[in-house]
């Protein structure tokens, strides 16, 4: 459903992201994940039109981005930061359905369509009527989420939205957020700096390094086949400090 063919982008005459090609495919999870300036938030911004490709071209369901069709394409595709990126001065339910509002629903299709995603994410209908400052780290995001959800998009891309959050929280939402993803069976990109986190979402997964992608497949790949060193030091990095001891 997603289609990048030799992209590449540079900032400051500094590459950010090397010619690369990638898929993704509807109804899986394609996490990219990679060390801090790998390429792997500009490479989510290219495939949402945020930002253009100095080369190569980037194709939504068989349309190539271009200035004419990029907002259009563009609501077809939920985006989800890591901050959630709520206004602070809009209600929970303001936030959500600000687009919507946007671009005329009426009154009637708006709530049915907030109740389905108040339902899906387990939000609290009373929190809708709360300012982001009142909502805790995890009911911010899930804000952030049924926004993105609210136009029914095709694709749906995330940007660390767990980076933020404490551990228990963090796994809570991990659960929350792959129950619905496979609900969904929307085609998703989401991406994260854990390789842990990668393993848990990830049908495809995507590892960066300076601007390239050095492996992609299953979890199993990484561990079994790794492609380089890097692939096996990126592993063995994020294991947890207390592997091995003896009285972990």
């Amino acid at each position: 459903m997603l289609e990048l063919r030799g992209v590449a982008k540079k900032f400051g005459g500094l590459p950010a992201l090397q010619p690369t090609d990638l898929e993704v495919t509807a109804g899986r999870t394609t996490v990219l994940i990679g060390p801090s300036g790998c390429g792997k938030s500009t490479l989510l911004r290219l495939m949402i039109g945020l930002i253009e490709p100095d080369a190569g071209s980037v194709r939504f369901g068989g349309e190539a981005f271009a200035p004419e069709n990029v907002l259009a394409l563009r609501r077809r595709m939920g985006y989800v930061i890591q901050d959630g990126g709520l206004f602070p001065h809009l209600t929970a339910r303001e936030n959500v359905v600000l687009m919507v509002g946007h671009l005329g629903w009426d009154a009637q299709r708006i709530a049915a369509r907030l109740a389905e995603l108040v339902e899906l994410t387990h939000f609290p209908e009373d929190g809708l009527e709360r300012y982001p400052v009142q909502l805790s780290g995890g009911q911010r995001q899930r804000v952030s989420l049924m926004r993105a959800l609210m136009l029914d998009p095709a694709l749906l891309l995330l940007d660390e939205p767990l980076g933020a959050l404490d551990p228990m929280v963090r796994a809570e939402l991990q659960s929350e957020l792959r129950r619905i993803f496979r609900a969904l069976g929307k085609g998703v990109v989401l991406v994260t700096h854990d390789m842990g986190e990668a393993g848990f979402f990830g049908d495809e997964i995507v590892l960066m390094r300076e601007g390239r992608i050095v492996q992609q497949g299953e979890f199993a790949d990484f561990l079994q086949r790794p492609a380089e060193p890097f692939v096996t030091e990126f592993v063995n990095a994020q294991r947890s400090p207390l592997e091995g001891r003896e009285d972990a």
